[in-house]
């Protein structure tokens, strides 16, 4: 199986450096690996998202030096880290069975060998592989899930298929790999799934938080609760972030775009929450199409929500070790 960038030129996440995820000696010193999954053949509206991965990678005005200092946070997610990016995983959108397993393959070995898988995606069924990856080493059942989308993604059968966008979190859950009472969603609204499927989700105790919720209560109330949801005996978190959750005008440049989501501010502060104040085990970044994406709005918030995932990670670890605790509040400069 070959690796290495698909579509568009080699390059890597801003600049890190270079490693193949099936030789682990490339990066025995990881802290988080990187890979593409430019996989869209499980869309049921509009394709493109198997150019996702490039698009993540390179958009920014910034110099690709392997370096971003972040003003919030004081870290440099990407230096303070040791982060590389193994290209992408070969996968054939032609072929969905194939793609989950070797995608799966992918993440497993990465996780096994001690790093944290972040991918780039690709539509949606790839959270199904990504999260059973980290599973299949972590423990069934020992990763809980927080999902950022429009949509709930537990249908059953679609298109005569048991595999696409439309059905990854019903297939983590009926693995085993994922529990359902451990499964967070922030983000849902509009005018799917039906009744039936609302069921099932209720039968598995599920908590999903519609919009009108979080309209209500606010976001930072949600998620307080989601993660001490979350880390109920578990070792730790699976984020998946569709880029769909946030509001087309945030986000155009998506496969399902439904009107009413989140803020990219939004989500970029729940983002840093989660690196922050969790676990982080794995994540995935998915379903920004840049066919349909207008001066790259969609690609640079997917590039910042890595970005604000990475920095929220590196400085966790530097207060765990140092014993302190970062403050939102701090100014970045005081002159009085």
């Amino acid at each position: 199986m070959r690796y290495g960038t698909q579509f568009g030129p080699d390059i890597t996440f801003l600049g890190v450096d270079r490693c193949d995820w099936q030789d682990p000696a490339s990066y025995l010193d990881a802290d988080v690996v990187l890979l593409g999954a430019p996989f869209d053949g499980g869309t049921s509206h509009r394709a493109g998202a198997r150019f996702g991965p490039q698009y993540i990678r390179q958009t920014c005005y910034l110099p690709h030096d392997g370096s971003r200092p972040s003003l919030a946070l004081r870290a440099d997610g990407l230096r303070d880290l040791r982060v590389y990016d193994a290209g992408d995983v070969e996968l054939f959108s032609g072929d969905a069975a194939r793609s989950v397993r070797d995608l799966q393959a992918a993440v497993y070995t990465v996780t096994s060998n001690g790093a944290m898988p972040l991918v780039l995606g690709g539509d949606h069924t790839i959270t199904w592989p990504d999260a059973a990856g980290v599973a299949q080493h972590v423990g069934q059942g020992r990763v809980s899930m927080i999902h950022f989308d429009a949509h709930a993604d537990t249908g059953n059968v679609e298109f005569g298929s048991l595999i696409g966008h439309g059905q990854p979190m019903r297939r983590l859950i009926e693995s085993g790999a994922v529990r359902g009472d451990r499964f967070l969603q922030v983000g849902l609204r509009g005018y799917w799934p039906e009744p039936e499927t609302l069921d099932w989700m209720a039968g598995q105790r599920m908590r999903s938080y519609e919009m009108t919720e979080i309209g209500e209560r606010g976001l930072k109330e949600c998620l307080t609760e989601a993660f001490g949801i979350a880390m109920d005996d578990c070792d730790g978190v699976f984020l998946s972030v569709d880029i769909d959750v946030c509001d087309p005008g945030h986000a155009p440049g998506t496969g399902t775009p439904e009107p009413g989501g989140l803020s990219a501010r939004q989500l970029l502060d729940a983002v840093r929450r989660i690196g922050y104040e969790l676990p982080v085990l794995g994540m995935d970044v998915v379903e920004v199409s840049p066919p349909y994406d207008h001066a790259e709005i969609t690609s640079f918030l997917a590039n910042r929500v890595v970005l604000e995932a990475l920095s929220a990670i590196a400085r966790r670890r530097r207060d765990e070790r140092d014993g302190t605790r970062w403050d939102p509040r701090q100014p970045l400069l005081d002159g009085r």
